[in-house]
């Protein structure tokens, strides 16, 4: 790779910044209070910081349950586990503090080139990720108090009936619709009364969903669209999965609504939670007879350290460092294991069923330029507007990196409200010119890039990305070294089964009907047709085997990875963790995270991960004696 190309992003992110705050300093004389604004937000960022959970600098040798991984589940887990007074809980996480700046919604996209992320890249294929620099995808991941819900575009939605279903069906008994949906209703507080409904919503949770308080023109356009064209308007959290619908977010106030900012600032006083960051867990600690872990080895400013715990290690570290420090264990495939030179504690097929969403990228269309643009220059040439979202977080800020509507949909049945969706088609109100960072972000290759977006220029655009819900292929998580230091190999074989592929290029058709309609074209909506080169020996562009070129050469993954500890019966020759989440043949262990999917969910995985630890605190709780 070209170093120099990997590290001008992170220069050009830090560069936006100064001009950004520069900027603003300049402008004294053009607004009325901007200083005050900017004052509003730091107070603001502060208080966020006032109740951030200490960084623990002396930790207890022992504990009576360690959490590998303050992401989303890990949260929700410190949480709901040191409700018990007389429990003492310890949470590690690899990384830092989540801070103010992150939660301003527009900014989502730069925080994949922040320390915040871990920045993890796929195995080169020519088969996906064609078009990025070294046939990479980039897999951004949450290193950060939070996880990747402090990188996420903060898109809530649980998925359908008929995937957890599905997965009681498979043999997790407990994990069917009606077990889950009083889970889902336990962590919100919803606050869109549209949709409200006590059946499907709850009101006294930690988490906070709201749509965006702003809108453009062209989300609304497009919003409409659907409806013209046959798609029914409502709650995809509700009776109707399938349909259109402007975003349902985590979000308060117009600004992000983390895990850390929803589960842990609201008990950063209790005395039996500690959480000690920048602390790398270096493998899981057994007692002599390999069945029972004791413990964990973790380390901080370059110490090692050895905690105990007396009841149980839940591993919460996501669908690739779970699987990764499992394996660094002995707890994987045997072979794989033997072959890394690593002993065998428990031969299981862990880091298999690696699930993801992908969406064909690059699909553009543009517009009659609109009196707002949802761009960095736009924005930085009008301040008045991030002043705005200082003062009272309204304005365009407040859309989560652009995404603004999404559509769900069963492409048999494709106008059916209750369908199963197997597609999705999410909206985003800018172009891939409205950020300078935007091909980086993805990871394109510079030439290619060039040769066929450069003539975007500064027209006004929007993008479309048609991206697969239910998968049929599935990859792989290896490790690359005995070294908890270096990245694991992973290895997601998109587009290993051909219907997979064909369900994209039919998004993609679907898409491009929504902007045909009436409401669209009176915003002059033009599909931006400067083909991929690499393309066109498979037919012109706008052809099926374009498009499935076109899917090839620019896979964007929406950073939904889940499945490498698969949930299953005992007699489950494929799974890793059985339904109380426990790993098979390995007591006082558990994994509690996106990984424990069966099957990936046809929404956004977020919400669903939250679900799955609140489920499992209930769980924890419910087997030690405790639920209340």
């Amino acid at each position: 790779m070209n170093m120099h190309r990997q590290h001008r992003a992170p220069a050009l992110a830090a560069a936006a910044v100064w001009v950004f705050f520069n900027a603003i300093l300049q402008t004294e004389t053009q607004f009325a209070s901007p200083v005050s604004s900017l004052m509003q937000f730091l107070q603001e960022g502060t208080r966020q910081l006032d109740n951030e959970p200490p960084d623990q600098s002396s930790m207890l040798s022992e504990y009576d349950f360690i959490i590998v991984g303050a992401g989303t589940a890990g949260c929700v887990l410190a949480n709901r586990l040191s409700e018990i007074p007389d429990w003492k809980i310890l949470l590690i996480e690899a990384g830092v503090n989540e801070n103010f700046v992150m939660d301003i919604p527009i900014l989502a996209n730069y925080l994949q080139f922040t320390p915040a992320n871990w920045r993890y890249k796929t195995k080169p294929s020519d088969k996906y990720c064609a078009g990025f620099e070294n046939q990479q995808c980039n897999w951004p991941r949450g290193k950060v108090v939070g996880g990747s819900s402090v990188l996420n575009y903060m898109i809530y939605t649980r998925g359908a009936p008929a995937d957890y279903d599905n997965w009681k069906e498979m043999g997790n008994e407990g994990w069917g619709w009606d077990n889950i949906l009083p889970y889902f209703k336990k962590i919100e507080n919803f606050n869109i009364p549209t949709f409200e409904n006590p059946q499907y919503h709850g009101k006294k949770g930690y988490l906070n969903v709201e749509h965006a308080p702003f809108r453009t023109a062209k989300g609304k356009a497009w919003v409409k669209a659907a409806q013209e064209l046959g798609f029914k308007y409502g709650d995809h959290n509700g009776a109707t999965p399938s349909g259109v619908s402007f975003l349902q977010l985590s979000m308060k106030n117009g600004t992000r609504h983390s895990a850390s900012r929803a589960y842990l600032h609201p008990i950063n006083r209790r005395n039996n939670l500690h959480l000690t960051k920048i602390s790398m867990v270096t493998k899981l600690l057994f007692d002599d007879t390999k069945t029972k872990v004791i413990g964990v080895e973790l380390e901080k400013h370059g110490r090692k350290h050895k905690i105990l715990a007396k009841k149980e290690v839940i591993v919460s570290a996501g669908a690739i460092n779970s699987p990764q420090l499992l394996m660094l264990s002995g707890i994987g495939p045997k072979s794989h294991l033997e072959e890394m030179s690593i002993p065998v504690i428990k031969d299981l097929p862990v880091g298999y069923n690696l699930m993801d969403h992908i969406a064909a990228g690059g699909l553009q269309f543009m517009v009659r330029q609109q009196n707002f643009s949802l761009s960095t220059e736009f924005i930085l040439n009008h301040l008045d507007l991030v002043f705005k979202w200082m003062k009272s977080h309204k304005g365009p800020l407040s859309i989560p990196g652009g995404c603004e509507a999404l559509v769900f949909m069963e492409l048999k049945d494709k106008f059916n409200a209750t369908g199963w969706p197997d597609v999705e088609l999410l909206f985003i109100g800018g172009g891939l010119n409205s950020d300078p960072l935007l091909p980086r972000n993805f990871g394109f290759d510079e030439r290619i890039y060039s040769d066929t977006y450069g003539s975007l220029g500064k027209n006004d655009a929007f993008m479309v990305f048609p991206m697969l819900m239910r998968p049929k292929s599935k990859g792989r998580v290896l490790l690359q070294s005995r070294s908890y230091k270096i990245h694991p190999t992973l290895v997601p074989n998109y587009f290993e089964y051909p219907e997979d592929l064909k369900k994209i290029v039919e998004a993609i058709k679907v898409a491009i009907e929504i902007t045909r309609q009436p409401s669209m074209k009176k915003l002059g909506t033009k599909i931006y047709d400067i083909p991929i080169a690499d393309c066109l020996k498979y037919g012109p562009f706008g052809s099926d085997a374009y498009f499935a070129c076109q899917a090839q050469m620019f896979t964007f993954t929406i950073y939904h990875q889940t499945g490498t500890c698969k949930m299953g019966a005992k007699g489950d020759p494929s799974a890793v963790v059985d339904p109380r989440l426990k790993v098979h043949g390995i007591e006082k262990l558990r994994v509690i995270d996106g990984s424990i999917m069966p099957e990936i969910v046809s929404s956004h995985t977020n919400a669903p991960v939250y679900m799955i630890a609140e489920k499992g605190a209930d769980m924890i709780k419910e087997d030690w004696g405790k639920k209340r």
